[in-house]
């Protein structure tokens, strides 16, 4: 039996059922949020459900549950289906209404949805590197939220996968932005690179733990825009996500990244990211 959380009660999946008029269904009018899970523990919990207050704030709506409230009943859900390694998944709508393009009434009431899944590390690409293609970026204009509307998303992601790679790094113009579902950080002579923190791309919670690691070990990181030729002669290139975590690219549009191989800031890095999961969630059983 699995089990689920609807509206802040845990109960059975089979039992949990949406309406048909809820804006997140209709709309896309939502939030979400993933967090890993290592050893039982959430990862970073904090530093997501910050996020997913910040994104409900950005688009007037209220989350009536506090970070702890939120953390305390998410646990619940991680324990009663005894997940060990995966993910818990997180969205808001706001709410169920009939259909119409302005927000409902004051006293509508949010949808509140999560579910976990189990998830293994991604090892083998981490130690492998996967290939990207490079796509315009055509999503709108504040990637800073975390909505559910991901289509933009998802049509890239769909078109790298059709040309046998694993991620899409899109671009506006020739600035780089960040992938589908990931961030992008470059290395150039020893310093890591990544977009500014805008409305143009999502602030990554790994891109934000990666950007700690650095300051904590003294590894040059630096927020500012790249084009894509700076990205194709860099030395390495790196992506970044909750589900990928620190992930080498070694191969941009069929053309090879520091020879096709992982280079040894991205797997330093990796390494130190092992180690602050670690020290957040316990012993890893595998590891890069």
């Amino acid at each position: 039996m699995e089990t689920v959380i609807l509206n802040g009660e845990l109960i059975d999946r089979k039992d949990a059922s949406i309406d048909v008029e809820d804006r997140g269904y209709q709309f896309g009018d939502g939030i979400y949020e993933v967090i890993r899970v290592y050893n039982g523990k959430m990862f970073t919990a904090a530093e997501h459900l910050e996020r997913f207050q910040r994104s409900a704030e950005n688009i007037g709506m209220k989350v009536s549950y506090s970070i702890g409230e939120l953390t305390a009943l998410l646990q619940q859900l991680v324990e009663k289906n005894s997940l060990e390694l995966g993910i818990v998944y997180m969205q808001m709508s706001r709410g169920i209404s009939p259909r119409n393009h302005a927000f409902p009434a004051a006293e509508t009431k949010p949808t509140l949805v999560a579910y976990t899944r189990e998830m293994a590390r991604p090892e083998k690409n981490m130690q492998s590197g996967v290939k990207a293609m490079l796509m315009e970026d055509i999503r709108w204009l504040r990637c800073d939220i975390k909505s559910l509307n991901l289509l933009g998303n998802l049509l890239a992601k769909q078109k790298a996968v059709e040309a046998g790679c694993f991620e899409a790094i899109q671009h506006r113009g020739e600035t780089v932005t960040e992938g589908s579902s990931s961030n992008i950080l470059i290395v150039k002579e020893g310093k890591v690179l990544t977009h500014p923190a805008d409305n143009l791309i999502l602030n990554g919670i790994t891109r934000k733990q990666l950007e700690q690691i650095c300051v904590n070990n003294n590894i040059p990181f630096e927020e500012c825009t790249f084009t894509i030729d700076e990205m194709l002669h860099a030395d390495e290139v790196i992506m970044t996500s909750t589900t990928s975590e620190v992930m080498p690219v070694c191969e941009i549009d069929g053309k090879g990244v520091n020879k096709g191989v992982p280079g040894s800031v991205t797997q330093r890095l990796q390494k130190l990211f092992t180690a602050e999961i670690e020290k957040q969630c316990g012993e890893l059983v595998y590891s890069v």
